[in-house]
């Protein structure tokens, strides 16, 4: 399938290419790999696009690309020996990224979107019923009832191990 320029999207990736980017950074640090997850996130973005219902969240949709993105770049790096292992870890012990992917898809579908927004991008509260609905205190009681859920496996996790 050949990829031409279209006007419209080169607008979309203006508008959203920072918040894509910010996403792919938070799931998968700095450097090569979240580069790579905001270009695959807008390859298939551009050959989705003519598809898509006129009046779709564009935010929201080209976030789940990148998280699927993101999730398939986790998935396919394979640990590496190292000589030495670093002295602080990314995330807490006993909870990696893939697991705490994971562990977000044990989430209500609400619970993952509000943690996202608020957390992952930044959204005050007050903003995020712009795109999902309801009111700010909801949402916020939402990813209150997500984030009890996430240390709850993390403690769980820690003591199996």
């Amino acid at each position: 399938m050949e990829l031409t320029t279209n006007p419209a999207f080169e607008l979309v990736v203006r508008r959203h290419g920072t918040t894509v980017l910010r996403m792919c950074t938070a799931l998968l640090g700095p450097g090569a790999d979240a580069q790579d997850a905001w270009s695959e996130t807008f390859l298939a973005a551009l050959r989705a696009y003519p598809g898509l219902a006129k009046g779709a969240n564009l935010e929201a949709w080209l976030i789940t690309i990148a998280r699927h993105k993101a999730i398939d770049i986790l998935r396919a790096n394979h640990p590496v020996p190292t000589g030495q292992l670093p002295e602080t870890a990314a995330l807490p012990k006993g909870l990696g990224q893939l697991e705490l992917l994971e562990s977000l898809g044990s989430l209500s579908e609400l619970q993952r979107k509000v943690i996202g927004y608020h957390y992952l991008l930044g959204f005050p509260y007050a903003d995020i019923p712009a795109y999902l609905g309801g009111s700010a205190a909801s949402l916020r009681r939402a990813a209150s009832d997500g984030i009890r859920a996430l240390r709850k496996e993390l403690i769980e996790a820690e003591e199996e191990s």
